[in-house]
């Protein structure tokens, strides 16, 4: 049974009118309930994780500012969430989901977080709507373990993940990979070990054969001991933030390659929600439960059909 890091952080306040779809966490869990697709025993809240994992990735001066709340007007406004307790806790506990989801995937084949994909988290900053980056968190701790000596990260949100090619640049045993739409944020990229960019408007032809050319051959020659999908519902064209014009099928295509292509070849993988900001709440829902529901599909041998 694949367990699923759910927890009653992630949704935080945010002032009227604010544009991240906050809701999502708790209705995606619902949809999902609601469908059959998983059960609550299932799902696990994250404990949280000590400050030594996170200095593994963050800066331990810059963590302590951030935990305490007292980094700079200029600072929150990049990230983008006002400054309040509960950022911290939310930031905290999606680090540990992607921590804990990624062991559960070493023993299970593969794990999955209802939140996460926070990749515009850097060394010492966050900007985004990310204030830690839990992805490479859960890789340095896995590397620190010696669990893997490998890891893959496939992020196909729309926006290129900038924090996550800069924590790891130079580093080898982590390969990153980010397909995305090149006129959208961060304007000012960074480097991934491999970055496809696509022109705003890409639709499922385009994007689908892009994507098909590459992620058999990530996994053949990389040979990751762990893979972390970054599967983003911001590629459909209903997206306010994303560019690019993905239908939900090419979308549900999308994910299948990615997760298919991992599943044949017994890779784990670890499953993190990234973005998503159509502006009917029924988009974003769909499409993330879609994606939750292919890893289901090729891991746990359960069979869904495009509602």
């Amino acid at each position: 049974m694949i367990r699923i890091a759910y927890s009653e952080h992630h949704p935080i306040p945010l002032p009227e009118g604010h544009k991240f779809p906050i809701r999502k966490y708790e209705l995606v869990r619902q949809q999902l309930e609601y469908e059959g697709a998983i059960h609550p025993a299932q799902l696990f809240a994250p404990s949280f994780i000590e400050d030594e994992v996170i200095h593994r990735t963050h800066d331990a001066g810059w963590w302590a500012r951030a935990k305490a709340q007292s980094l700079s007007p200029m600072e929150y406004r990049r990230i983008g969430f006002p400054n309040t307790p509960e950022l911290v806790a939310r930031s905290i506990s999606s680090a540990s989901g992607t921590l804990q989801s990624a062991l559960n995937a070493l023993e299970d084949g593969a794990g999955m977080n209802l939140a996460g994909g926070t990749h515009h988290a850097f060394f010492d900053r966050g900007e985004g709507f990310c204030l830690l980056n839990d992805i490479a968190v859960a890789a340095n701790q896995l590397l620190h373990l010696g669990l893997v000596s490998r890891v893959l990260v496939v992020d196909l949100d729309v926006h290129q993940g900038n924090g996550t090619a800069s924590l790891f640049k130079g580093r080898p045993e982590v390969f990153t990979f980010s397909m995305h739409c090149k006129e959208n944020y961060p304007f000012k990229k960074e480097e991934s070990d491999l970055d496809i960019e696509l022109p705003a408007g890409t639709g499922d032809d385009a994007y689908l054969a892009a994507l098909r050319a590459q992620v058999p051959l990530l996994y053949e020659s990389q040979r990751p001991d762990i893979v972390f999908y970054l599967g983003g519902v911001d590629v459909l064209a209903t997206d306010r933030l994303g560019r690019l014009a993905l239908s939900r099928e090419g979308c549900r295509q999308r994910d299948e390659i990615v997760v298919r292509e991992a599943a044949v070849r017994g890779l784990p993988l670890v499953l993190v929600m990234g973005g998503g900001y159509s502006e009917a709440y029924t988009n974003i829902v769909n499409a993330h439960c879609e994606t939750y529901k292919r890893v289901l599909e090729h891991y746990e041998k359960k069979r869904f059909y495009l509602s």
